[in-house]
């Protein structure tokens, strides 16, 4: 796998370059996570970078290559994909209507 040297852009890691794999067809990754470990030992935080272009070539309008951008406003799960088995509402109430011993419903 073929790596390259991508800038990353606002949050803790604006200004520097990280090289990142590209996947089967050569891009990045749309959406990079890094795990920050908790100094107390708490739960880790997730710092969430979304790629995106870096700029355009003026005359024919080509792509010039990838940049990662912070999102301070998404979470940890953040481009995983949305199954509905995942989700807890997605079950109906196990428990009918009426009261828990009412057998008439």
């Amino acid at each position: 796998m073929k790596s390259e040297p991508i800038p990353f852009e606002g949050g803790p890691m604006d200004g520097r370059v990280l090289p990142v794999l590209g996947g089967p067809t050569g891009h990045p990754p749309k959406i990079y996570r890094i795990p920050v470990p908790d100094p107390a030992g708490g739960p880790d935080t997730v710092l969430v970078y979304r790629r995106v272009a870096r700029g355009y070539s003026k005359r024919l309008g080509i792509q010039q290559g990838w940049k990662y951008e912070y999102d301070p406003a998404a979470g940890p799960d953040a481009g995983r994909p949305k199954w509905p088995w995942s989700k807890p509402d997605s079950r109906p109430d196990a428990t009918p209507g009426g009261k828990p011993d009412d057998t008439d419903g």
